[in-house]
């Protein structure tokens, strides 16, 4: 992975940790660059340019009143993922924003929670070359069934950072 920014390249160093100590240093990271994400335990498995992994355990701090992963930590996972993955991807000369979210609940998750977020490489171009412009990051949330209790489409915007 080149490195886009300062971001990036913090992350291409831990990726060259060895593999037991990669996730750790990951969700510590973006523990304390966004501290809502590990009040949630949201635990970061891996990044790269095209692609982040997270996880959530369903402990009681991020239930809901059925004893389910609590709506909004679900769209914190994908809102997450997909966030790590414009930020490591959008030059420090440009602002990553959230442009809309969209979200369908198709069914009761069961369990733990897991997010990927993937980026095709004509997405990572633009967000190289266009001074401002948007993308749909595909996002998959699965529960402990690898079911897909909600489908969430994310499009983040970049947008140069004031002069």
């Amino acid at each position: 992975m080149a490195d886009t920014n300062k971001l990036a390249g913090v992350v291409r160093r831990i990726n060259s940790l060895p593999s037991f100590a990669r996730s750790k240093a990951l969700t510590l990271l973006f523990g304390k660059a966004i501290p809502f994400t590990g009040t949630a335990g949201l635990k970061v498995e891996s990044i790269d340019a095209n692609n982040c992994v997270i996880t959530l355990e369903n402990k009681r701090r991020v239930q809901n009143h059925i004893g389910g992963i609590h709506a909004c930590a679900s769209l914190l996972l994908a809102e997450t993922a997909t966030g790590l993955l414009a930020g490591i991807n959008i030059p420090d000369d440009k602002v990553p924003v959230v442009k809309s979210v969209t979200a369908n609940y198709t069914r009761r998750a069961k369990g733990d929670m897991r997010v990927v977020a993937k980026l095709t490489d004509e997405q990572r171009q633009r967000m190289l070359n266009e001074d401002k412009g948007d993308v749909d990051i595909k996002v998959t949330v699965m529960d402990s069934e690898e079911k897909i209790p909600i489908e969430v489409t994310m499009i983040w915007a970049w947008t140069p950072k004031k002069r």
